[in-house]
């Protein structure tokens, strides 16, 4: 077997494992862990009560470390999932005991719009969305959920300090890890800067921006989307958000590996919420911009080995913070 090829699958069966050991169904985690739970639901039209049919959920872990459990290539959306039959009705098993918020998609966006789950109808908001408690052996029942009609935004990405239009700027609803190979999740800026995000349900709606170069924010140019100025959409209407990208701090360092994967990032996450906060690719080194005030946890997914936290820390809960100023930061990974 020659050496390309065996780090090559090498590499297939550390990615394999991380994936699973994140995705696992509860009810294949280890002896003495709780039993699965799940939940269900019924997806109906809100003018009409007719049942949706095909519209899918993401059940979106409430917990900041199990938000960050989120690799490359993957949407910020946690592991559990389903969709719902021709009657509407969704069920969703083998979910792992915990608190979530529902994130719906329908199959067709041109008659019905994403949204949260809240608890009087659909919210664009994570944060105001219903929290559902999943038991283990239990099924929990959640409130029919009732969707709108869709609305669209449209907008420019620019240079904060230029003015420039930026091309090929990540625009998200749900943050995303980019893979440098296999593209974008979600729509992005042409050339001349301009982005148009389609059905979305008609509410309030905080956007994340990404660039090369540049600092990740939220509308309103801030760096949590707690603080983030959503977009107000409406049902059959275009909305307008325009977005100017900081140039931030930098913060960097290098990356010793004997080895380096072949797609290796540094992710930085909101150490608050869990939140991505940015990405960056990893050579020799790698490069971050987070705007001044944030407070970020550090993850190094670099070598053809688990991920490894700032400091060696056993995870998400347990890394150290760092806080973003003014000048610049430095924080070295070292995997030899």
């Amino acid at each position: 077997m020659s050496h390309a090829l065996l780090r090559h699958l090498t590499a297939t069966i550390a990615v394999a494992l991380l994936v699973g050991e994140a995705a696992a169904p509860a009810a294949a985690r280890t002896p003495g862990s709780p039993a699965p739970g799940g939940v269900r639901t019924v997806v109906r039209d809100a003018a009409t009560g007719a049942p949706v049919p095909q519209a899918c959920a993401r059940l979106v872990p409430v917990d900041a470390a199990a938000l960050a459990a989120v690799y490359i290539g993957e949407d910020q959306h946690g592991r559990y999932g389903g969709c719902a039959d021709e009657q509407g009705v969704l069920v969703t098993g083998d979910v792992a005991p915990g608190r979530y918020r529902l994130l719906v998609r329908p199959y067709d966006t041109t008659a019905h719009g994403w949204q949260w789950v809240g608890r009087h109808g659909g919210t664009g908001e994570r944060e105001r969305a219903r929290v559902v408690q999943v038991r283990a052996g239990a099924v929990t029942g959640v409130p029919d959920v009732r969707l709108d009609p869709p609305g669209t935004v449209v907008g420019v990405v620019t240079n904060a300090a230029t003015g420039a239009p930026i091309p090929r700027a990540l625009v998200m609803v749900v943050p995303y890890v980019p893979h440098p190979k296999y593209g974008d999740h979600g729509p992005t800026t042409d050339e001349e800067g301009r982005y148009t995000i389609t059905g979305l349900g008609p509410y309030h709606w905080p956007v994340q921006f990404a660039a090369d170069g540049l600092a990740t924010v939220w509308s309103g140019g801030v760096g949590s989307r707690e603080q983030a100025r959503p977009v107000r959409v409406r049902a059959q209407q275009t909305a307008t958000l325009n977005q100017a990208l900081p140039a931030g701090t930098p913060l960097s360092g290098a990356v010793r590996v004997d080895e380096l994967l072949t797609y290796g990032q540094v992710i930085a996450f909101d150490a608050a919420t869990g939140d991505l906060a940015g990405v960056a690719d990893v050579g020799s080194g790698y490069a971050l911009r987070l705007l001044p005030g944030q407070r970020v946890k550090l993850r190094c997914d670099c070598a053809y080995t688990p991920p490894v936290w700032h400091r060696d820390a056993a995870g998400f809960d347990a890394a150290t913070a760092v806080r973003v100023r003014q000048a610049p930061v430095v924080v070295d990974f070292n995997l030899d």
